[in-house]
């Protein structure tokens, strides 16, 4: 069983830099693919981004070129740093891994996180 535990979240105000942490544990991700994922009240969840075990990575169109994944899948970290942040942004994020990229890009991962909560205020 894999453990995802995010930190980092906090409230900024709009143009605002902030960085996000996934903690994994109970077993190595070193051959998974570990992402993140968004959710704003009254929303659909969004997905955000992911890394690759050999570290490409995608985002979403919506935060590419302002956020950037990083990590290290055989130590079990990763971190979303996440620049020129915009009230839309506000949400819950959460930290996904999954053996398949399919698990990340259909936005079913085996393992989630619980979240952390990012507020952009403008």
């Amino acid at each position: 069983q894999v453990q995802l535990v995010e930190s980092g979240g906090g409230s900024v105000q709009a143009g605002d830099s902030l960085r996000l942490s996934c903690a994994a544990s109970g077993r190595t991700l070193a051959d998974h693919v570990m992402g993140w994922f968004r959710q704003a009240p009254g929303q659909e969840r969004e997905f955000v981004g992911l890394m690759m075990p050999n570290s490409t990575t995608y985002y979403a169109d919506s935060v590419k070129g302002r956020f950037t994944i990083t990590g290290d899948n055989a130590k079990n970290w990763m971190s979303l740093q996440m620049n020129s942040l915009k009230p839309e942004d506000t949400a819950v994020y959460r930290c996904a891994a999954d053996t398949a990229f399919r698990g990340l890009w259909s936005g079913s991962p085996t393992y989630w996180g619980q979240g952390t909560q990012v507020t952009v205020s403008s």
